[in-house]
């Protein structure tokens, strides 16, 4: 029976995945630092190759607007698929560890500590892959589109309000967390795929805020804009050191509510708080001597 479940080719249950994130949420808090460190710097370079992906894309002003922006998300899905499938730690799906915290699994610093590494880690993933890019000559594509491509992208996210990037922030990791979600219910290498590439999709063809891409995106177009690969006639004022964190720091806030709140907390609350989850919650051993279970 449990062989069969195991090498069954339907898809794990809502539950199951449930149990799945809570599980991972622990092994993810208590992983040692270097290991943590060095997988958030590939997370944060693969994402960043799914956004070099887009920005092709991107580049190609005969394409339509629809097809142009659904193109770009279905191959920017490419970052968290070598994330997911190759296995790596992103600071956005990990704000699904809170699973595992509002059950007492792992401590709040635990939390916080996982995403300050990860965090910091995919920011150097992400500078690396620009360092290699600009060496490379990537702007010089398609007559230098897309070079244009990147600082016209650039400028979009950089110019709206604070509270426009957070909400932007908010709806792109409830998405991503999504696609996560789906990856999870995944028995194979290719439902990994399929789960995972129109939520991403999605929240790219929209033009929602996801921190770790704009870690590759912005920081490219400055060093575009820095080093002359500017275009007669656009304006890159508005690409500064100053205005890459306006865009940052907002969109990290969104994606931590949008992925801990409207993914995490919500499932958390059906299917540990109100269908009571799979697995039992660990025993804890307070002071007083009696044994009680971490509080549901």
């Amino acid at each position: 029976m449990a062989d069969n479940a195991i090498l069954g080719s339907d898809a794990y249950s809502p539950a199951e995945i449930q149990d799945k994130v809570e599980k991972l949420g622990v092994k993810k808090a208590r992983m040692p630092f270097l290991p943590e460190f060095m997988l958030s710097i590939i997370a944060g370079g693969s994402i960043g190759l799914g956004g070099m992906f887009f920005v092709i894309v991107l580049a190609d002003a005969t394409l339509g607007f629809a097809i142009q922006r659904v193109l770009g998300g279905v191959v920017f899905s490419l970052g968290l698929a070598l994330v997911m499938i190759g296995g790596a730690e992103l600071f956005t799906g990990n704000c699904l560890i809170v699973m595992a915290w509002w059950n007492g699994q792992i401590r709040t610093g635990e939390v916080i500590r996982n995403w300050i590494v990860v965090w910091v880690g995919n920011l150097v993933g992400a500078l690396g892959l620009v360092f290699l890019l600009y060496m490379a000559h990537f702007a010089d594509l398609n007559n230098g589109g897309t070079g244009t491509a990147m600082l016209k992208l650039a400028i979009g996210k950089m110019s709206p309000d604070a509270v426009t990037i957070f909400f932007k922030g908010i709806l792109c990791n409830l998405l991503v967390c999504l696609g996560v979600w789906l990856a999870y219910a995944s028995r194979s290498v290719a439902d990994k795929m399929a789960g995972m590439v129109l939520p991403v999709a999605c929240f790219v063809a929209a033009g929602f805020e996801h921190c770790v891409a704009n870690m590759f995106f912005l920081p490219m177009a400055w060093l575009l804009a820095e080093t002359g690969h500017v275009p007669a006639g656009l304006d890159v004022s508005v690409i500064t050191l100053f205005n890459i964190m306006h865009n940052i720091i907002p969109a990290t806030l969104g994606n931590i509510v949008g992925g801990a709140g409207f993914v995490g907390l919500i499932y958390w609350a059906i299917y540990r708080k109100g269908l009571g989850g799979l697995t039992p919650l660990p025993v804890t051993k307070p002071a007083n001597g009696k044994r009680t279970v971490a509080a549901e």
